[in-house]
């Protein structure tokens, strides 16, 4: 398996992953998502490859200060295989590379089993309050 940055022939199979796996919202329009992140240097959109098909990705970046990841993703067909933690080993390493000293990431609370996945790769609850607003 191979990770490397995304490029532009990944972009349809990347929304493809991210609608597969309940990422998208109404409200966010993945593609402008991947091209934003792809044109600046604190930030970039990871994909994991098998066999030349896009299998797992992360939208990585930073402020100077903190890393977050975004769009978190695994093919459902192969969930158990790894493929989370490789994306998310990916997306530290990047961020190690750039001199970022933490990772934040935000999660519905909802979502139960993806807590439990990032509590297995050490991540652990921080007393915070996520806000936001939508311009």
């Amino acid at each position: 398996m191979k990770v490397r940055p995304a490029g532009d022939a990944d972009v349809p199979a990347l929304v493809g992953l991210w609608e597969a796996c309940g990422l998208t919202r109404p409200w966010n329009d993945p593609v402008a998502d991947i091209a934003l992140a792809r044109k600046g240097p604190n930030s970039d959109v990871l994909v994991a490859t098998r066999e030349g098909r896009i299998v797992a990705s992360v939208m990585v970046g930073h402020d100077g200060h903190r890393g977050g990841v975004y769009y978190v993703s695994s093919d459902p067909a192969l969930r158990g295989h790894g493929l989370g933690r490789l994306i998310m080993e990916a997306a530290e390493a990047w961020l190690k590379a750039r001199g970022v000293p933490k990772l934040n990431l935000l999660v519905r609370t909802s979502n139960k089993s993806v807590i439990g996945f990032y509590e297995a790769l050490g991540y652990g609850l921080e007393e915070t309050v996520a806000m936001g607003k939508r311009f």
